[in-house]
């Protein structure tokens, strides 16, 4: 599944991506797709609140997909939210 959220500020990519994560069928993931960088860090945590591991990946300068598929485990919150801040710094820095 995808969802495209370019253009929309905080909170609103987090609440939709939780939304979505929320119907999600067991077996698919969610794509989403922005523009705003804060995003990068709030979107991958609430997605590691329910379970899912994120990863980021650049589209184009200023845009990024961020991919939530479920955990195989339990996440591990502490480590989680760690590595989406470095994850996050390392993706704006290269802007």
């Amino acid at each position: 599944m995808e969802l495209d959220v370019r253009g929309e500020m905080c909170p609103y990519p987090a609440m939709k991506a939780k939304e979505a994560l929320k119907k999600l069928p067991a077996t698919e993931r969610l794509d989403v797709i922005t523009d705003h960088a804060p995003a990068l860090s709030t979107v991958p945590w609430e997605g590691a609140k329910l379970g899912f591991a994120a990863d980021v990946q650049p589209l184009a300068p200023g845009e990024w997909r961020i991919r939530l598929e479920r955990a195989e485990a339990a996440v591990d919150q502490r480590k989680a939210l760690a590595a989406i801040a470095a994850r996050a710094a390392e993706l704006t820095s290269e802007r």
